[in-house]
Parts: structure tokens; sequence; C-alpha cells
């Protein structure tokens, strides 16, 4: 492993996308992972209008589309009540719409373009310790290997190493409930260009389309379990979705259970190590903003770490942190808010749900939440 201009720790969608940008700006880029093959299961899944116009610049924006299932709405009901209708048709973009398309095949089109640029991805490569000095970063590998570099980033996840090193905090919790993730296949009603966001007596529920026929349902339960089984997806469909019956499950193509963290990095910047990704912040995947979150951390980063490796002002990283780690706190505060308004108490789910028809009737209450969910609000 030669020396490099940036050392990429992590080679998820952040990592990926950082390295293809520095790429493309003539910048020599190493970018490590410590799993064998990158993601082989569909977590994030929501790609939105800010995201596809950033990665435009990339050229992987048309593979997006080409492979994805473009969603114009995005509803939230009771039942087959719509409590708001949110429409991104009307947006100032390109891309008025929310792309579904799984993480897994994101970062098969970002992997693409990377190679096309001269470059890949290191793997299994573990980083076990990092330092630095005036003049760059020397990482070590627990093979032994030893990497100097001008900069190092870590998008390498929640459990950041790069982090750790650094010793810059991530303060945060994690709310109490765990949550049902499953990719399912269908008969019935399952409308294929609109995201649902059910908010039902017995708790929310997400249905959302993907490519190849296949649903994704995400849901807060008390008790999920590991791997829950077609008939567990069935149950929640019929007490939560349209009704019993009306939604019902054909296959169980993949699932899990995961608890929701919320947390965010005290500063995306010590010295020469920077943040980027889930390493910088996690929330709620309530309005499907993270991996967005973090694509466009990598693309600001790319351009503040060109900016300073062509010769200008070191302050460009400290901007860079300065910003997005605003946008991270504004992304916290209503993934938080759509989360604690989805687990409310049973009894107080009535009246949250008439505070949202009441709300609905309000056309600029509507376009807000489409400009914050598309993020293409102001800062975002």
């Amino acid at each position: 492993m030669e020396d490099t201009d940036v050392l990429v720790a992590g080679a998820g969608p952040t990592g990926l996308t950082l390295g293809a940008a520095l790429l493309s700006r003539g910048i020599r880029v190493t970018l490590v992972d410590k799993l064998t093959a990158g993601a082989n299961t569909s977590r994030a899944a929501a790609v939105n209008a800010r995201t596809l116009e950033v990665l435009e610049e990339l050229d992987v924006t048309r593979r997006m589309v080409k492979a994805g299932v473009i969603a114009p709405r995005f509803t939230m009901r009771q039942g087959r009540r719509i409590l708001i209708p949110v429409d991104f048709s009307e947006l100032p973009t390109e891309h008025p719409y929310t792309l579904m398309l799984s993480q897994a095949d994101t970062e098969r089109l970002l992997l693409e373009r990377l190679r096309e640029l001269g470059g890949d991805v290191i793997r299994p490569k573990t980083l076990s310790h990092i330092t630095q000095d005036a003049n760059g970063v020397t990482a070590t590998f627990d093979d032994g290997d030893i990497v100097r570099a001008g900069y190092a980033v870590g998008a390498d996840g929640m459990n950041s190493t790069v982090r750790a090193q650094a010793g810059i905090g991530f303060a945060g919790g994690e709310f109490a409930e765990s949550f049902t993730l499953a990719d399912v296949r269908v008969t019935g009603e399952a409308p294929s260009n609109e995201v649902i966001l059910f908010y039902a007596k017995d708790g929310l529920t997400v249905l959302a389309p993907l490519p190849g026929d296949i649903f994704r349902v995400v849901a807060p339960t008390a008790d999920a379990p590991q791997q829950p089984s077609p008939e567990f997806v069935q149950a929640l469909l019929d007490t939560r979705g349209f009704g019993p019956g009306r939604t019902v499950v054909t296959e169980l193509v993949w699932g899990s259970r995961f608890h929701i963290h919320h947390r965010v990095a005290d500063s995306y910047r010590a010295g020469r190590l920077l943040l980027a990704g889930d390493a910088a912040h996690v929330h709620s995947p309530a309005g499907g903003q993270g991996m967005n979150l973090g694509i466009t951390d990598a693309m600001a980063l790319a351009g503040a770490l060109a900016e300073v490796l062509g010769g200008g002002p070191d302050a460009a990283l400290d901007a860079y942190s300065v910003a997005q780690r605003r946008r991270a706190e504004r992304v916290l505060k209503l993934t938080g808010r759509l989360t604690r308004v989805s687990t409310l108490p049973r009894p107080l789910r009535p009246l949250r749900n008439t505070g949202m028809r009441l709300a609905a009737g309000v056309p600029a209450v509507r376009r807000r939440l489409a400009v914050r969910l598309s993020g293409l609000a102001p800062g975002d």
C-alpha cells in the first residue's frame, strides 16, 4: 500500500462517494474496508432529491435513477384514510421524487464509478491505530501494513476507529423501542409509486416500494424478533396497514431487527483526522435521511480537501466540520420528532392523528414537509 493524499476508512455509501469525488478531482485516495465484501442486504433505501443533485457531478445519478423506483408521493395514513399527503412533483429540482433503491445497489453503482475513475477498495483491511503530526497521518493496520497520508477520513460507521483514535466525543442515546425491518413480496394493496407511513392505533408501519417488485416494511415493535417471519410481517400489515388481508405477504426476501441511536460527533475534525457519514452522526431512519446526509457529507468534504490539498486555506476543513455538523443537528431534530410522534403511547394516537389531519389542511405545512424530506431546505 503506497503513500496517498487521503486515506478513507470505510467503503459504504459515504466512503465510496468520497473516494470517487476525490479521484475525479485528481487526488490520490486509498480506500479500505474491514469487511470482505460490500453490504449484501438492503438497509437504506430512500435517495432524496438533494442527494441525486449532488451526485450528478460524479455521473452516478442517471445510473441510480435507471436502477431505482421513482416515488413522487409520500403519504401518512390511518388505514386507507390519508392524514397528510406530501407531493414532491412541484419541487424546484430535476428530481421531484424519492428514488427507492436498496443500499446494496447504491454501493454497487458507486463502486462501479470509483473503478472507472481508477480507484478500488482494499478489503479486508482493518485499521488498528492512527497518529498524526504536522505533515500528515500514519495509519497502522492489523496485518502490519503502514500507510502514510496527508489526511485520514473516518467513514467507518457508528463504531468508528478513526473517531475513537481522534478522541472525538459522540454524545447521544438510544430510543427504547426495537424496530422490525423486512423486504417482502406482496399481493393486494401496495402502491408502486408511493412511500406510506401508516399511523395506526397499534403503531407505525412504513410500506415502501423497491425494485424487483419488493416492498420494504419498517415498524417499531416492543419485542422485535431477530429475524422476522412472514407471519410476523403479515400481522404488522394486517393491524397497521390497509387492513386485514388487503396486503398479503407472499415471500420474505430479507428481514432483521435494529435499535435506533441518535448521536452526533462533538466535531467532524481533529487536525488531519476527519469524519463523515455514520462515524459523524446516527439517527432514526424516519424520513430516510441517514444515507443521504452521509453522501452530502462526502461531497462537501471532497471539495474542502481538494481546496486544501491544492494550496488553499486550512480553514476550509473547519468550515466543512461546522456546516455539516449543523446539518446533522437539524436532521436529528427532524427525525427525532418524527420518531417520537410515531411511538406515542397508544391512548394519545387518535389525538395525534386528528392533529395531523388538521395540519394537512394547510398547504404551507405540506410543502415545508416536502422540502425538508427532499433535502432541499436552505442549509440542508
